[in-house]
């Protein structure tokens, strides 16, 4: 039986790129289980019916990958 999980897309901050089959990666900022928002970055399908596996970072992680992308030639 899978497990059921609620999740509220607070803020979409950024389309990252988007597939040939119209899935968007997305940075937003998400609460998950009526928790504390934090920063997501997941493929959603155009009709955000289905996601993708994704990366979920706290305030502080996202201040360190920040920090660290900063000087960086891209």
């Amino acid at each position: 039986m899978p497990v059921e999980f609620k999740y509220e897309i607070v803020e979409e901050i950024a389309v990252l790129s988007e597939s040939s089959k119209g899935w968007t990666k997305e940075l937003n900022l998400i609460s998950w289980n009526e928790r504390d928002p934090k920063y997501d970055i997941r493929e959603w399908s155009p009709d955000r019916e289905k996601m993708g596996k994704g990366i979920t970072l706290s305030n502080e992680e996202v201040a360190i990958l920040k920090s660290a992308l900063e000087g960086r030639t891209v």
